[in-house]
């Protein structure tokens, strides 16, 4: 295989990840009361809130929260359905890397620019929201480990791109 093969195979294999993990991402985002219900269930069964109490109440708080918005005012759920939506939409921009990584590595910048941006919006609006510090923490996160595959890609889209470079300065040299 040659390098050339095994940057694009390498790049590919990485936003293919990444773009697994967008989708589900995103995907969770629907099923919000069912799953905060699940989420609970398990979590006893696992005898959590003897152990952590603080992150099982704030799990019951967020069940009652969502079981009162979807019971009295469930068009408000509505936003965490265009949530998920934005997310697989966001997954989609992400094609244009896969079919042409050097022309479109601006697609990686941009996703590496929205996990930065995380951070600053889990700092300031998770305490306006009333969000515990450690859950923002856990929001942070995403940025954090997302930033990761997409900095990965544009390495490699950097090492093809000077690979591409010099293999058509060798093809116009002849």
């Amino acid at each position: 295989m040659s390098d050339r093969a095994a940057l694009l195979k390498g790049i590919r294999g990485w936003l293919v990840f990444f773009v697994v993990c967008l989708v589900l991402s995103g995907a969770t985002a629907f099923p919000l009361v069912h799953e905060l219900h699940w989420t609970e269930s398990t979590l006893r069964a696992m005898g959590v809130p003897d152990r952590l109490p603080g992150l099982m109440g704030w799990i019951v708080r967020v069940r009652d929260g969502l079981d009162a918005v979807d019971e009295k005012y469930p068009f408000v759920l509505y936003g965490t359905d265009w949530l998920a939506f934005a997310h697989l939409v966001i997954a989609v921009a992400f094609y244009g890397p896969y079919r042409d990584p050097v022309r479109n590595i601006w697609v990686i910048e941009f996703g590496m620019i929205a996990c930065a941006g995380i951070i600053p919006l889990a700092l300031v609006c998770g305490p306006v929201r009333g969000i515990p510090f450690w859950w923002s923490l856990i929001d942070m996160s995403f940025g954090v480990f997302g930033v990761v595959p997409l900095y990965v890609v544009r390495e490699k889209i950097k090492r093809l791109e000077a690979l591409t470079r010099s293999d058509v300065l060798a093809a116009t040299a002849v």
